[in-house]
């Protein structure tokens, strides 16, 4: 499965953020924004991790918010916020996080195809650096491999 979308409008460039539900509602209304969510998504997200911990800290300074397939989601999307401050999820070994991903998937069977083609990028240990540092949504999607729309 290639990534989802990531238009301009799903990327949100040195945001504050008190605490981690802040940051993944960022996350969610980019998503909102771009048509991939409805609003009541970033709740879904916040739930995911209240009830599982903080498993979506997929890497060091990187968490990967999302839910599952629902009446919350539009359409397959991802977002990509970047935090002026970093905020701390409760992870062992990945705190702070500086990049928190959003991500919509409307069809269960292709969740974990589209969190593995996400996660993929992220083999190069300088993209989360690079994606912090960013200072255009253009250049995010540059560092994501993503055709802008």
């Amino acid at each position: 499965m290639p990534l989802p979308p990531l238009p301009e409008s799903a990327i949100d460039i040195g945001a504050f953020a008190a605490d981690w539900r802040a940051a993944v509602s960022l996350s969610g209304d980019a998503l909102v924004r771009s048509g991939a969510a409805k609003p009541g998504y970033a709740g879904e997200m916040i739930r995911m991790i209240e009830n599982f911990g903080p498993y979506v800290v997929i890497a060091p300074g990187l968490a990967l918010a999302h839910a599952r397939p629902g009446p919350e989601v539009i359409a397959n999307g991802l977002s990509v916020v970047t935090l002026s401050e970093p905020v701390r999820f409760g992870h062992a070994h990945n705190d702070p996080v500086r990049v928190v991903l959003g991500l919509a998937i409307a069809e269960s069977g292709a969740h974990l195809a589209a969190v593995a083609a996400v996660a993929n990028i992220f083999n190069d240990s300088s993209a989360i650096g690079q994606i912090a540092e960013a200072t255009s949504a253009a250049e995010v999607q540059q560092i994501m491999g993503v055709i802008p729309s």
